[in-house]
């Protein structure tokens, strides 16, 4: 097959896009497993046609195709030599509910969150709940035959499966769905290869050898999605199915966990389920992991709708991690080994008090060995659980360490009542091997992610993972368990499918591959004839990278850094949380955090060429990174890709010019100083004029259409009267003995806070700060201010190290003799505050004054939250100030600041609603730069401008950061305000 025949020829078919570049290809040759294999080229369809249409081509061509969605596949199902189709850009649209019948028909590239929302309001969901549902898309899910925490309720994705819309091999669009004896034998005379795959499957399931071979070698468990699901042809009751079952002839079942081996799916038809009026969690924290599975049956009893396991490994990891271990705070009372999330559905909070209540009672009664036990109502603790529980994967993947937790036998499943003696065995044989283990995931359904800790970089660590997956395949057999419960075959198991299920059965899984594809063009090499485990390992034995010298640290060097992604795609949600903004705006894989991770492995790897590393081509795929920072925090792996843009600006600078627009941008400092003042009429004047607009859009590609910042005719005044307590000529900005006012108290004795004027507030937004100097006055603080004012933030956002690192070094100096005294630093601009903390380490690693001065460092309401808390702090609020509109600053949520926003305006009396935003779009320059404008607003528009367009014209708006509140403005026409302003005019 010539690549260039088959794409020359599909091209002028397609309406959607059809890539074969270098770059594509590497963004879609890796998914959340093991593995990358480079396809040979990729269609983004737009419509149907587009899918039918490739199909057809390559079967003229013999070429191998590969539907594809979300790529979160951990088994290596998502890769492959093949033309990869991605329905999840466009092909990702709710088509029609049905409320009475409970149905709803839907594209292949729906987000199951997506789709779970829009059923909300209908009071319904759809019954599996994969981990991944925040990413995952529905033809994956469907693909998989996937499940999730409430399988003891909803079963398996199969169970929930009416009908389906596949191509088949031959380009011919079919229906499938339940069919009557009648339908059945119409469909077998049906012309092609449909009519090939009902003879067949008819025939098999008529031929009682053929019958027997599917009852002997199917597991007996009921979780199961490995091979192909014949079994669901079966309706005597020799076979567990767990649901009842709609015993009618459904070609849909056996389509549901295929991997996309049989066909490809355009439409699906799936029942829906009413959501759950109120739930409850009981948190019980054990000693060991064995007490936690000898408890696993004695709970079953009390029926609940899931029990999750959260093992040693994933606790220690969110401890280690400041946003996951704010949720383990939440619920964990000890310190446990391990614990178990046991959930209830109920109608009411007595009903679900009394099942939690009797749970907690009864267990003691069984001898079992139990630490703490909890019961959360509170829907905000069961989500820290649930997030924390989802974030399992992520957080035992983020081990700093060439160990990883590796996904091969992490799929397996024995009934509930095995576990205490499965597990055992395979640690026993693990540590024979000298290999630790970890696990989580779904107790209730004897389905532990059993992750072992290899270095696959290592031939012997590849060994084991063979001797490993060898040894667990022949162990299930003597429980009845499944080699794959939700994850499927893929790669990692394929391998051992005749294996485990026996030559008879796989050799019924080849018939039916054959009938539904004789040439072995969908997704060849998963379920049956699959390639060996270690084939197209990611990181092989062997595996290197090419060392650069950095201008940043990396405490375990750059391309220890891109590792840690390991592509479980969390950064392509869509629709909660901040990371990631240009992914969520553009739906392109280069712009998530993993895309750009993935280029930057290829080109330090070898996988593209090294020169690429600082290719225009490159520059292109991390061009819309914003530096937001959420990929730190909400990426379980916390891969930092702000900080590798930054290194990445670095090395491309060195090779290509750098445009005049930087300087204006990193200089902004001192142009503000320029502007202001006696010469700011005049500066204003010009900057206002529609010419000048245009001149700065034609020459430095400034868009026209912003409105650039107006400098302050009076800049904040850093004040004549010095500071004595230090030797320095830092100003006192509040005096010592302010008069006293209604709102404070007159002390002897003021402490003093160091407030960072940061360079838009001094010289274009002064009165944020005398609001905040006035409030911290009225709170019983003397103030002053260090004569400093760029913190280095636009250098460091555009990649100028050196600058920034001197930068750094003249905050550092100027801050240290303060912090040396115990004195607070708060600062107003969220991304000035985030520099100290948390990137000047980067910047002069061997400076042990950076980490005394991020110690002592607050944002405005950080500072706040304690000071009150602390009783430190006299001003007093307004009874009822109002309700008011908050969207927090990208580094505020990244760094765990942003609930200490929502609770400063509450402590001032407001009533705060907080958007759950991505990055506001503005991101300092960015916004203003005429090629990322309207990706900018893209941004703006997902969900932060139409929340403010949504208040009401009285409410307030707050934004802590400058450039939200510029965004604001202009994408909303409304003026937002600094927290300290707020708290300022409800100051009694």
């Amino acid at each position: 097959m010539s690549t260039t025949d088959l794409l020359t020829n599909l091209r002028p078919q397609v309406s959607g896009d059809l890539r074969s570049d270098l770059y594509t290809r590497t963004l879609y040759s890796t998914d959340a497993s093991l593995y990358q294999v480079m396809p040979t080229a990729v269609l983004i369809p737009k419509h149907v046609d587009d899918i039918q249409a490739a199909v057809t081509i390559a079967a003229q061509f013999k070429a191998p195709l590969l539907p594809r969605a979300g790529g979160s596949s951990l088994a290596g199902q998502a890769v492959n030599t093949a033309l990869v189709i991605d329905t999840s850009r466009y092909l990702d649209q709710l088509l029609e509910l049905n409320v009475e019948e409970r149905w709803v028909r839907v594209q292949p590239g729906i987000v199951l969150d997506t789709l779970n929302e829009a059923l909300r309001a209908h009071g319904f969901q759809f019954g599996p709940d994969p981990a991944s549902s925040n990413r995952a898309c529905l033809g994956g899910i469907v693909s998989n035959n996937s499940t999730g925490s409430h399988s003891i309720l909803y079963g398996m994705t199969a169970d929930h499966v009416i009908g389906l819309e596949v191509i088949l091999s031959d380009g011919r669009r079919v229906q499938v769905g339940p069919l009557t004896p009648e339908q059945l034998a119409w469909r077998t005379q049906a012309p092609g290869r449909e009519g090939e795959v009902y003879r067949t499957l008819t025939g098999m399931i008529g031929l009682p050898i053929d019958l027997a071979t599917i009852r002997q070698g199917t597991p007996r468990h009921w979780r199961r999605c490995g091979g192909y699901n014949l079994a669901r042809f079966v309706h005597d009751g020799t076979i567990d199915h767990f649901l009842p079952q709609d015993t009618r002839f459904n070609l849909a079942n056996l389509l549901c966990g295929a991997e996309g081996t049989l066909g490809v799916i355009t439409e699906l038809k799936l029942r829906v389920v009413p959501r759950p009026k109120r739930t409850a969690l009981v948190v019980i924290e054990f000693p060991t992991l064995l007490s936690s599975l000898e408890a696993v049956p004695a709970i079953l009893e009390a029926a609940p709708s899931a029990v999750e396991l959260i093992d040693d490994l994933s606790l220690s990891m969110a401890r280690q991690h400041p946003a996951y271990n704010r949720l383990l705070r939440t619920f964990a009372s000890g310190e446990p080994f391990c614990l178990l999330a046991i959930e209830f559905y109920g109608d009411n909070e007595a009903e679900l008090r009394a099942k939690c209540e009797k749970l907690m009672a009864d267990l003691p009664r069984h001898g079992l060995r139990t630490g703490p036990m909890s019961a959360l109502i509170d829907p905000a603790r069961q989500t820290a659980v649930w997030n924390l529980r989802k974030a399992g994967l992520g957080l035992l993947m983020s081990v700093r360490s060439e160990w990883k937790p590796i996904p091969f036998i992490e799929d397996t499943a024995v009934p509930p009542e095995h576990l205490a003696t499965y597990i055992p065995k395979i640690e026993a044989f693990c540590a024979g091997l000298g290999t630790r283990m970890t696990y989580y995931a779904h107790a209730s359904a004897g389905c532990l992610h059993i992750r072992p800790l290899l270095n696959i970089k290592l031939a012997p660590e590849v060994e084991k993972m063979k001797e490993i997956g060898t040894f667990v395949a022949e162990l299930l057999g003597d429980y009845g368990g499944a080699l794959s419960s939700e994850h499927g075959d893929g790669r990692a198991r394929s391998w051992l499918n005749e294996r485990f299920y026996g030559p008879e059965l796989y050799a019924l899984f080849k018939r039916v591959k054959w009938a539904f594809d004789p040439d072995n063009l969908f997704n060849p090499g998963n379920i049956v004839d699959a390639p060996p485990v270690d084939q197209d390992l990611r990181y092989p034995p062997g595996y290197h990278t090419d060392p650069i010298a950095t201008r940043l640290h990396f405490a375990e060097g750059i391309a220890h850094e891109i590792e840690m992604c390991n592509g479980a795609a969390v950064c392509r949600k869509l629709n909660s949380g901040a990371m990631c903004p240009s992914f969520m705006a553009t739906r392109e894989e280069e712009h998530a955090t993993r895309g750009r991770a993935n280029l930057l492995r290829a080109a330090l790897s070898g996988t593209i060429p090294a020169a690429e590393l600082t290719s225009s081509r490159m520059y292109a795929a991390l061009e819309l990174c914003v530096a937001c920072k959420a990929c730190k925090n909400e990426c379980p792996s916390a891969v930092d890709m702000a900080k590798l843009k930054t290194e990445f600006l670095a090395q491309y600078y060195d090779k290509h010019e750098r445009p005049l627009r930087d300087t204006l941008f990193i200089h902004f400092d001192a142009l503000s100083r320029l502007g202001s003042g006696w010469r700011a009429p005049i500066a204003n004047w010009l900057m206002s004029r529609t010419v000048v607009h245009d001149v700065l859009e034609r020459t430095l590609g400034i868009k026209a259409e912003r409105s650039l910042p107006r400098f302050a005719r009076r800049p904040f005044s850093l004040g004549t009267q010095r500071a004595t307590a230090l030797n320095t000529d830092e100003p006192t900005l509040a005096p010592a003995s302010p008069p006293a006012t209604p709102s404070q108290k007159r002390i002897a004795w003021q402490p003093t806070v160091v407030l960072f004027a940061d360079t838009y507030n001094t010289y274009s937004s002064p009165h944020v700060i005398e609001a905040a100097c006035a409030v911290l006055t009225a709170a019983g603080y003397r103030v002053v201010a260090p004569k400093v004012t760029d913190a280095g933030r636009p250098a460091l956002s555009k990649g100028l190290v050196d600058l920034a690192r001197s930068r750094a070094q003249a905050v550092v100096d100027a801050l240290e003799p303060h912090v040396r005294m115990g004195r607070a630093v708060v600062f107003l601009e969220p991304s000035d505050w985030s520099a100290i903390v948390d990137d000047y380490g980067s910047l002069l690693p061997d400076d042990s004054r950076v980490s005394e001065v991020a110690r002592y460092s607050y944002t405005f309401e950080q500072f706040m939250v304690r000071a009150i808390a602390r009783g430190e702090w006299v001003a007093q609020f307004r009874a009822e100030p109002g309700a008011l509109l908050l969207h927090t600053h990208c580094h505020q949520k990244a760094l765990g600041a942003a609930a200490d926003s929502q609770k400063a305006l509450e402590l001032a009396g407001y009533r705060v609603s907080t958007i759950d935003t991505a990055c506001c779009g503005m991101a300092g320059a960015f916004g203003y730069e005429q090629e990322h404008y309207a990706v900018s607003l893209q941004m703006a528009e997902l969900r932060l401008l139409p929340a403010v367009r949504a208040m009401q014209a009285q409410a307030l708006i707050v934004a802590p950061g400058v450039s939200c509140r510029q965004q604001i403005a202009h994408g909303a026409q409304r003026a937002a305000l600094h927290p300290a302003e707020a708290v300022h005019m409800a100051l009694l």
